[in-house]
């Protein structure tokens, strides 16, 4: 088993991280505007946003690898300005990228960053963990990406971490790698460790975070548990669909002769797709049907499905979580 290590937190809070009026711009581009964010030791928390959300950034001033504009920045209970060699020791990282020495094996190269530590986890024991047992001499540059993934997780847990960060750990990875990575975040996190997991994938936030915050522009738009992330879309479920008239082109419906229907809590429409959040499926759907029906008009396409934290962003900004 791997050495027990324990550290003195921030007792007083119980905060694994604090971030007060958090700035940073290059150039003329704003990337982080002013984030106030508190975790407490033991969560599991994601940072949600599309591509230059500022959620990287963020994460980067956190760990010491870029300064800030402003603000200021304490994980448990120390800054990087007054406690940078302790935090090295106390916090583990997994960039987007890492880029390993390819002619090294994979237990060479945690032996390599296992030195780095004071104190921390058995090669034998982090290999083990990330279930890299059969892959132990092989050179890195042999592995697949699901593999250097794992090997990046287990470089970020070998000095037995209280504080880990995961910069977009899973893109790239097949759905078969993507679940084996979240049984280890499981598993860390069930261990008592906090984690910070930046995604934009949200059935990963929804899986693995037990509260999430959505960023955008820079900003911490909305914050809370999933749950209630999800509540606040109005409704349990989505309903979307296209509707055509009998020369078979899309038909520009009025909003109002939807939000007219009960049981449709709010309406809008995306590249002539209608997504309605409605309470109740069973009698809001034939609703939607007859009132089409009433109209002379015909669904063209037709989907439902459960309310998700992507609706939530697309509800709080108008854009997807994936674009641009």
């Amino acid at each position: 088993m791997a050495e027990s290590v324990t550290f003195s937190t921030n007792a007083a809070t119980g905060l694994a991280l604090s971030i007060k009026g958090l700035r940073k711009t290059f150039a003329d581009v704003v990337a982080v505007d002013g984030i106030d964010l508190e975790i407490m030791c033991g969560e599991c928390f994601g940072l949600l946003g599309p591509n230059g959300a500022g959620k990287t950034t963020t994460i980067e001033i956190c760990e010491g690898l870029t300064t800030p504009d402003a603000g200021t920045v304490e994980l448990l209970g120390l800054s990087w300005l007054h406690a940078a060699r302790e935090l090295r020791q106390r916090i583990g990282v997994q960039l987007q990228e890492t880029q390993f020495p390819e002619k090294l094996t994979v237990e060479e190269t945690l032996r390599l960053f296992r030195s780095f530590y004071r104190r921390g986890m058995s090669v034998d024991d982090v290999i083990g963990l990330a279930q890299l047992e059969e892959k132990r001499r092989s050179r890195v540059g042999t592995l697949s990406g699901g593999q250097k993934q794992r090997l990046a997780m287990a470089c970020a847990l070998v000095g037995d971490p209280e504080l880990l960060f995961l910069d977009e750990p899973t893109t790239g990875l097949d759905p078969q790698a993507r679940r084996h990575l979240w049984d280890l975040v499981d598993h860390l996190r069930n261990a008592g460790r906090t984690i910070i997991l930046t995604t934009h994938y949200m059935d990963e936030a929804e899986r693995l975070c037990d509260r999430v915050a959505i960023m955008d522009h820079g900003r911490i738009i909305s914050l809370g548990t999933p749950p209630q992330l999800i509540a606040s879309v109005g409704g349990d479920h989505i309903v979307e669909f296209a509707v055509t008239k009998g020369d078979g082109n899309i038909h520009p419906l009025e909003g109002t002769a939807l939000t007219a229907i009960p049981g449709i809590l709010s309406h809008r429409v995306d590249a002539g797709l209608h997504q309605l959040s409605v309470g109740e499926l069973h009698t809001t759907v034939p609703r939607i049907f007859s009132a089409l029906d009433d109209l002379g008009l015909h669904p063209s396409e037709f989907r439902t499905h459960s309310a998700t934290l992507e609706d939530v962003f697309v509800r709080l900004t108008g854009r997807n979580l994936r674009d641009e």
